[in-house]
């Protein structure tokens, strides 16, 4: 326990009957356990609350797999001849396809020499 032998410990309990005497030292005792309860207590609690935080983080955490290729997310794919996902105010085909350029696809104007 410790590192701490039996003629040390037997030193240390003559050294704290010596100091306090025999009248106090039941208090002293009762004290002391009264503190390594709580203690055990305090710390049991702690530990509690850190495994449940890190069983929440857990569960928390999204799954790192992708999902099938050529199935968004879980979602039955189309039937055959259907235009999914596709709207239908939407220029281009039912492929998606939109060959009408548009701003966000028309890279900016090469820049100027500089004058001097």
């Amino acid at each position: 326990m410790f590192g701490i032998g039996f003629q040390e410990m037997l030193v240390i309990l003559v050294v704290v009957l010596i100091f306090f005497g025999p009248k106090r030292l039941p208090d002293l005792a009762k004290s002391l356990g009264k503190g390594i309860a709580e203690f055990k207590k305090a710390s049991e609690e702690v530990r509690k609350g850190i495994d449940e935080a890190v069983r929440e983080s857990e569960n928390e955490e999204p799954d790192t797999e992708p999902p099938p290729p050529g199935n968004a997310a879980g979602t039955e794919p189309p039937p055959p001849g259907d235009a999914a996902g596709t709207d239908p105010t939407a220029p281009g085909d039912a492929t998606g396809f939109d060959p009408s350029p548009s701003a966000a696809n028309e890279s900016p104007p090469p820049p100027s020499a500089p004058k001097g």
